[in-house]
């Protein structure tokens, strides 16, 4: 099966850096039948900045709505997924590469054959990035 390749929003929300928050936040959304695709959780200073990737934007805006969050976004950020093999992002990192991309950050997982990945790069290079990606 061939990689597929998505440009997709994201979104953050900041929150305090303690126990509890991450549980807090991924319950709200549950609450509210928001589906993620990806989610990623960081310190930033004394804060945690949570990056959403929903399946649909306005049920998260909607649920960030009613939970009175500072919602952040959207940005964009490139979904991946296929069978999983040594190597997976090689090839993709050697596309960017050769066009000057700078990819800032990439988060990837192998599960049961399968891998998935978010990556971002710079806001300026995401719609060549989207090109030579060829993310549809």
């Amino acid at each position: 099966m061939p990689d597929t390749i998505r440009l997709v929003d994201y979104f953050y929300v900041m929150t305090a850096d303690k126990p509890g928050e991450g549980a807090r936040v991924l319950g709200q959304l549950k609450d509210a039948g928001v589906n993620l695709l990806a989610f990623h959780a960081f310190p930033s200073g004394r804060r945690a900045q949570l990056n959403l990737i929903p399946s649909d934007p306005a049920a998260l805006r909607a649920a960030a709505r009613q939970a009175k969050w500072k919602l952040v976004g959207p940005k964009k950020a490139f979904l991946f997924s296929g069978d999983d093999r040594t190597g997976a992002l090689v090839d993709h990192y050697t596309k960017l590469a050769g066009a000057k991309i700078n990819v800032t950050a990439t988060d990837a997982v192998s599960v049961s054959g399968y891998y998935g990945a978010v990556m971002w790069v710079d806001p300026r290079d995401v719609k060549k990035a989207a090109q030579i990606l060829g993310a549809g």
